[in-house]
């Protein structure tokens, strides 16, 4: 079977549009026709080669979308043909299949890892989709890929924030944009948005966010400490991957509070902090994914949002077609949009 997608030739430069020809499933592999796909940040990172030179160009990239399964391969029982899936990358239930290949004319052998979703077809393993309901919003499902179950498990399981705590939230991109949510709906307050675009600060507030601070404008450290005192916020997330604004969130953060990172500086890139509160209480972690469980999370974020509890609408920012992805990824690199850039297969709008 063939399929267009769009491939990473060469870092830093453009996403090239290119027809693949996609294999049979093997064990432990689903053939998924992607309909819907989110761009994240980590898609900039490997773009720029944040983490250094890439050594399996060319390749497909992607991490969040949603889709139709066509053919499951030997092995799989957690999905059917005709089933609606969310594609994510943290490992979920079933197998775990070998990363596909696909060839190119234009590029010969074409790697992807255990799941994409910047192609029409994708094989992706099976622990890396989870069934959603036939009617469930195909932008609310690619969402549900990386930003909401990343963002509310960041809140949940690393900072575990408590009703009444302050936090944080150094990014309001499409995964901060959720934390906010996820920070209201814990009752958490202040919540504190920082960013240096006015959109993506206005959408915080929108969504919840009781404060908001534009770093272009205003001294970070200084508008914190007016909205919290010296003592410093219960909880900061960084998640810009900016070495000062690591710093900074940790030393913001209280003499017990927790430092979340989930952004990554570029290779190389060092923090410097002061160590000696480690060791009275207060904590700085890294954070994978927000320890999110796919499986088991995703099927209780929909329930939200069916109840109405959860409003995933606001951080669909804009929507592109496939042909359009260059232009979506530069539109995120602007700051041009507030929320998440979507693609559609079938065409943007």
């Amino acid at each position: 079977m063939k399929s267009r997608a769009a491939i990473l030739v060469e870092q830093h430069q453009p996403l090239e549009l290119d027809e693949i020809e996609v294999p049979s499933p093997g064990r432990g592999q689903v053939l998924v026709r992607v309909l819907c796909s989110g761009i994240c940040g980590s898609q900039l990172g490997e773009i720029d080669g944040v983490k250094g030179p890439d050594r399996y160009l060319p390749h497909l990239l992607g991490h969040e979308g949603c889709g139709t399964v066509l053919e499951c391969g030997n092995g799989v029982t957690t999905v059917s043909p005709g089933d609606r899936v969310v594609l994510h990358w943290r490992p979920g239930s079933g197998l775990e299949g070998s990363p596909p290949q696909y060839e190119s004319a234009a590029h010969g052998k074409v790697n992807a890892g255990w799941v994409t979703t910047f192609n029409e077809l994708a094989l992706v393993s099976e622990n890396r989709v989870t069934v959603v309901p036939q009617d469930f919003d195909l932008e609310y499902g690619a969402l549900m890929g990386c930003a909401v179950t990343t963002a509310f498990g960041v809140v949940h399981n690393n900072a575990r924030l408590r009703r009444g705590e302050s936090i944080l939230i150094l990014g309001a991109g499409g995964i901060g944009l959720s934390m906010i949510q996820a920070a209201v709906l814990t009752g958490a307050s202040p919540v504190i948005a920082v960013d240096i675009h006015d959109n993506r600060l206005e959408l915080a507030a929108a969504l919840g966010a009781t404060h908001c601070i534009n770093t272009k404008k205003t001294g970070l450290k200084d508008a914190v400490r007016e909205i919290v005192g010296n003592a410093g916020v219960d909880v900061a997330v960084e998640n810009t991957g900016r070495v000062e604004l690591i710093e900074a969130a940790y030393e913001l953060s209280a003499a017990r509070g927790r430092t979340i990172l989930v952004g990554v500086p570029p290779k190389g890139h060092k923090a410097c902090i002061y160590t000696l509160p480690l060791h009275f209480g207060k904590v700085l972690t890294g954070s994978h994914g927000g320890e999110a469980e796919p499986d088991r999370d995703i099927p209780r974020y929909v329930d939200m949002v069916r109840k109405g509890l959860l409003d995933l609408k606001p951080l669909v920012g804009a929507r592109y077609s496939l042909d359009q992805i260059n232009e979506a990824i530069a539109d995120m690199r602007s700051g041009a949009v507030a929320g998440r850039c979507m693609i559609h297969m079938e065409g943007g709008s």
